[in-house]
């Protein structure tokens, strides 16, 4: 039943009554008309009365009166948040949040807004087209659609000045309602296959059908929108690729046009400002410039062949996260590369894993897979003898090579491959050890970040959906247990963390570290996961102090991911010029002359006595393209000496991004190079 007053509640805790059918953009306008031009769409939550018999029920909305409205939120949880457009008439009791810029959400608003401005262009040009969808993503929009004529570059930069004309017509944003036998008569009509499988999927029968208008143009939709086409105001079309109908090969194939788009010219500058800088970070590229590794066609997609120059910063890092685990109380363990089929059965992952999983082999006694992870290993390792409570915990680390089966469409030089070596560790332990145990392993894992030269960092903790039984296994007390310690463990240590329910591990609950870059994008490398299941299934035991037989609690842990992976990373974050401790040669000898070579042999000398790893160039090359092909490998150390430095037993030192640093005696030299390769410092 409609009111004919409802009370709008703002973020400051004020109230405010105002007639039924009040849109935000009219509450907006009453507060401030700068405030109304600033926002984007509102945020609003309906509130939840509660009856004399003490039962929540929800306040009649808008959409008891407007079958629209129901059709196109039936799925939703009409009492959570939600956007809607601000020309939207608010018909119940609710919070009201105006989105400003400032707002994340509102940025994927422009960007969706932005994707029917191109839909319209592309129509207005090449009106035989039909339509896909054209959502927002993290970096921008896309819209799919077909055509039976490929379109080309000269028709994208027409698309794009076409853009700016329907921007500047400045059309509202309108939102309509249509009967939807009515809409799929209309798309079956005009051959719009691709609406008439969206109208007849996501709408229910007899419904109304939401759609948005501007100008001449219409299109299906949820929405929201901004207010009108105007306030996209930064829009750029990218690139254009190809897609499948569905993803599937057998259906047609369509053209699916990117953009992007910003709130200003400015951040839109900078935005392409980074992807250049990002461009020349491309581990790829600076992977075969520094000839670190490669990718063999002859070999197989997905399988990395580290050279010698990446080969020596992956020992590095290796010997480092040994050196850490036997300081933190872990023990080495290997397993092997292939294992029977029942063991992954046992372990479940035959059955939740297994299109990730190389297809198996038929040997004379069983069938055998590759492994895709190192966690069945190290149970058998543990159940292989009896454990007391006094023998807990047990930490068993591995740097073990798994090989999981990635589409070919999915691959991307080290950051997803089909082979990779997994620092993987799992830790059994008794459930009054599981709160220590977890906080050590994030305390493991700051230690992992910071020392590769990582300062900043997000924490998430992934949990599992109720509402989804069947991709979580255990009981759902469990679930609950494991993952209230967790979030004592994250609030013990004062790291601020987003809970995500339904993104946990089929096993149990788990903590991400997503890094951020130079660049200021995350990455997903280290995790920690707790696990109930595994120990159930293979009936692991322990006896207690009491003398009997106890299921202990296990912790997955991997902090670089995988080496690959960390190393891709750790290329791009730096540019290819590692840090001191880390650089495949670290110092390069440069002789001005031939009578200059006895003097490199004795400096090289030294520096490997001291632990450095170093090249002598004695080319009959001139000294500055010595020192250039130095510079170009991004050597931290370039040491040039003649007469004067060998007489003096000194070098003449050129330090990477800083130039001539001037003569020094070879042992200061020494000091001041050992000491920041010691500390593992970032500067030179």
């Amino acid at each position: 039943m409609s009111k004919s007053n409802i009370a709008i509640h703002l973020p400051d805790g004020s109230v405010r009554e105002v007639p039924a059918g009040t849109t935000p953009l009219d509450v907006a306008n009453s507060i401030s008309p700068r405030l109304a031009g600033a926002s984007v769409v509102a945020r609003i939550t309906p509130l939840v009365a509660v009856t004399a018999s003490g039962e929540t029920k929800k306040e009649e909305s808008a959409a008891a009166n407007a079958p629209a409205e129901a059709a196109m939120y039936a799925a939703e949880d009409k009492s959570a948040p939600r956007l809607v457009d601000l020309a939207t008439p608010l018909n119940e009791d609710v919070k009201l949040e105006l989105v400003t810029e400032k707002d994340p959400e509102a940025l994927k608003v422009v960007r969706h807004s932005a994707a029917h401005v191109l839909a319209t262009a592309v129509l207005e040009l090449f009106p035989e087209t039909k339509l896909g969808h054209g959502p927002a993503t993290d970096s921008g929009f896309f819209y799919d659609f077909y055509r039976e004529k490929p379109f080309t570059p000269d028709d994208l930069a027409a698309i794009e000045k076409k853009m700016a004309e329907v921007v500047a017509r400045d059309e509202k944003f309108q939102r309509e309602y249509e009967p939807r036998e009515e809409a799929l008569a209309e798309f079956e009509r005009d051959g719009d296959f691709m609406k008439t499988h969206f109208v007849t999927r996501f709408t229910e029968p007899g419904s109304q059908v939401s759609f948005y208008r501007n100008g001449k143009f219409v299109d299906f939709c949820r929405g929201p929108h901004v207010p009108s086409t105007g306030r996209v105001k930064a829009v750029k079309v990218t690139n254009l690729a190809g897609a499948y109908w569905l993803g599937d090969e057998k259906n047609p194939q369509l053209q699916r046009i990117y953009g992007t788009a910003f709130f200003s010219k400015k951040e839109m500058d900078e935005h392409f400002a980074r992807l250049e800088e990002a461009a020349k970070r491309d581990h790829r590229l600076l992977g075969k410039q520094l000839d670190l590794f490669s990718i063999q066609e002859v070999a197989g997609a997905g399988l990395i062949f580290w050279h010698p120059k990446g080969g020596i910063i992956r020992k590095v890092m290796e010997d480092w996260m040994r050196d850490e685990c036997l300081k933190r109380g872990y023990q080495m363990v290997f397993t092997p590369h292939v294992m029977r089929r029942h063991l992954w059965e046992i372990s479940g992952h035959e059955g939740f894993y297994s299109a990730n999983m190389y297809t198996p082999m038929e040997l004379d006694d069983a069938e055998y897979r590759l492994k895709p992870m190192n966690c069945p290993g190290h149970i058998l390792i543990y159940k292989n003898s009896p454990k007391s409570y006094r023998d807990l915990p047990q930490r068993y680390a591995e740097l073990g090579n798994v090989y999981r089966y990635e589409r070919s469409g999915t691959m991307h030089g080290l950051l997803r491959v089909r082979g990779f070596t997994q620092d993987d560790a799992h830790i059994f332990c008794t459930p009054q050890q599981i709160e220590d145990e977890m906080d050590g392993c994030i305390d493991f894992a700051e230690a992992v970040l910071k020392t590769f030269g990582f300062a900043e960092y997000r924490v998430e903790l992934s949990a599992h959906d109720p509402s989804k039984p069947g991709e979580f296994v255990g009981k759902q007390e469990d679930w609950i247990h494991a993952e209230e310690a967790l979030d004592r463990v994250l609030t013990r240590r004062g790291l601020t963390y987003k809970k995500i329910p339904g993104e946990g591990a089929f096993y149990g609950p788990k903590i991400d570290f997503k890094l951020v870059d130079v660049l200021g994008r995350l990455w997903q490398l280290s995790t920690v996961q707790f696990d109930f299941n595994l120990p159930a299934r293979f009936e692991l035991e322990y006896v207690g102090e009491d003398g009997e037989r106890h299921q202990p609690v296990m912790v997955h842990r991997a902090l670089f991911g995988s080496v690959e992976r960390f190393f891709g990373v750790l290329i791009e974050h730096y540019a290819g010029a590692f840090p001191l401790w880390l650089a495949p040669v670290q110092i390069g000898l440069v002789p001005i002359s031939e009578r200059h070579s006895e003097y490199a042999a004795k400096v090289e000398a030294e520096l490997k006595a001291a632990g450095f790893r170093v090249e002598t160039d004695l080319r009959n090359e001139k000294m500055n393209a010595k020192i250039r092909d130095f510079a170009n490998q991004k050597v931290p150390y370039i040491l040039v000496f003649g007469d004067k430095e060998q007489e003096a037993n000194a070098v003449s030192v050129r330090t990477r991004g800083k130039g001539d640093q001037g003569s020094m005696p070879l042992s200061d030299f020494l000091l001041k190079a050992r000491a920041i390769a010691e500390t593992k410092s970032m500067e030179l």
